[in-house]
């Protein structure tokens, strides 16, 4: 599988973005997907995450704020961002597992075989 992680760009507090991942591969309906983030000289965190059968999870930082999608027909995944914060600029990356891992291990960075190249999202005050 390979991604390829788009949408990203400056924009002001309080704005919205919508972030796209293309994939590759004719099993994507079958993969769970993922977001994580990295902010300059931060490790790399969670940010949202939606299984093959549709369910989704979120970071606490971004929950009521972010919505994560999917289109199989389009082999496409979403983050709409909206009411962005300073302190969402980072580099957003997108993931995907063909293990069919328990909600509490979506989170891990280590639960993802395939990632994206990064796209990066910058909210100026």
């Amino acid at each position: 599988v390979q991604l390829q992680a788009s949408g990203g760009g400056l924009v002001q507090v309080g704005g919205s973005l919508r972030l796209s991942c293309a994939a590759s591969g004719r099993t994507f309906s079958q993969y769970s997907m993922a977001w994580f983030r990295q902010a300059q000289g931060k490790e790399r965190e969670f940010v949202a995450a939606t299984r093959s059968g549709g369910s989704t999870h979120y970071s606490t930082s971004v929950n009521h704020r972010f919505t994560i999608s999917r289109d199989s027909a389009k082999n496409t995944m979403y983050l709409q961002m909206n009411y962005l914060k300073p302190e969402d600029t980072a580099v957003y990356y997108c993931a995907a597992t063909g293990v069919r891992w328990n909600s509490g291990s979506l989170g891990v960075e280590s639960s993802y075989d395939y990632w994206g190249q990064g796209t990066q999202v910058t909210v100026s005050s």
